[in-house]
């Protein structure tokens, strides 16, 4: 049985079908994904596109992936909120549920979390343009109720550069699709975050596509070989503190994120159990020579 209200906001291929490939509609309006299958858009054939960017020392940055993603689940974990723990409920974690606002204790090699290293992904939570849509309706209508505007980090066309999904040449060999980056997951609950905002009821999935987002290290780890990073989500909610597309300008830095967040222009630090396999670079476009760390 599963507890709680699951918005599956993603996007479907089809809104009626057979049992193989349905997509059923709650009484309330809501959509529930069924039979495993992934919400959100579908990547295409990327080639040899297995980078993306980030920043950090005021830097551009290149990350080159090694693995797919990670999401961290325990076994006292109930991430599909169904009252049984992941420990005696293998369906849970066969399409492993990727939470912001929930922290595992450990990577995913094992580690103790606090010896992970952390990757920010700031979020766009601001809307530049109103006339742009979002992913799909189903998931604007839920904004717009919830909100009362849909950000830029949930729109087909943001009105900011974002390095996810990755834009395409000459910046990244694969233009990616909404909802899409490399390697990463490409749906996302948000649901602790909204219940600790009071927005729905504890306990809540809400399935959500991957949004746009750009990424910032700590400026001791813009040369590292491929690891595992721990994602920290951060809702940027001044457009006048986003990084530029060059990353000489805005939040380009752990520094300029912590500025930003102190002056109200970024909300707190949330956890995730959410984790990437990359190894970090000063791009070859990066206006700033360093040295090796």
């Amino acid at each position: 049985m599963e507890l709680g209200h699951a918005y599956a906001l993603c996007r479907k291929e089809t809104r009626h079908g057979n049992a193989d490939g349905a997509s059923h509609r709650r009484a309330d309006g809501g959509h529930l994904h069924d039979n495993g299958r992934q919400c959100g858009c579908q990547a295409g054939t990327a080639g040899r596109g297995q980078s993306d960017r980030g920043v950090g020392a005021g830097q551009l940055l290149v990350f080159t992936y090694l693995q797919n993603f990670a999401c961290i689940h325990e076994p006292f974990d109930d991430l599909n909120h169904n009252g049984r723990v992941a420990a005696v409920d293998p369906q849970e974690f066969q399409r492993p549920i990727c939470t912001v606002n929930h922290q595992s204790t450990i990577g995913p090699t094992g580690d103790p979390i606090d010896q992970v290293e952390k990757l920010w992904v700031i979020v766009p939570f601001f809307e530049t343009d109103s006339r742009e849509a979002a992913f799909n309706e189903d998931l604007g209508e839920f904004l717009k109720r919830t909100f009362r505007f849909v950000p830029d980090a949930f729109k087909k066309h943001p009105g900011v550069p974002v390095q996810c999904p990755e834009p395409g040449p000459p910046e990244t060999t694969h233009k990616g699709k909404p909802g899409t980056c490399t390697m990463h997951t490409t749906r996302l609950d948000l649901g602790p975050s909204l219940a600790a905002a009071g927005l729905v009821p504890a306990n809540t999935p809400v399935i959500v596509p991957t949004l746009n987002h750009s990424h910032v290290i700590d400026d001791d780890d813009i040369r590292t070989h491929a690891i595992w990073w721990q994602i920290i989500s951060v809702l940027v909610t001044d457009p006048r503190a986003w990084p530029t597309e060059d990353g000489t300008v805005g939040i380009n830095s752990l520094a300029a994120l912590r500025a930003a967040q102190a002056a109200g222009q970024a909300r707190p630090d949330a956890p995730t159990n959410f984790f990437l396999f990359f190894s970090s670079d000063v791009s070859s476009e990066s206006g700033v020579v360093n040295k090796h760390h």
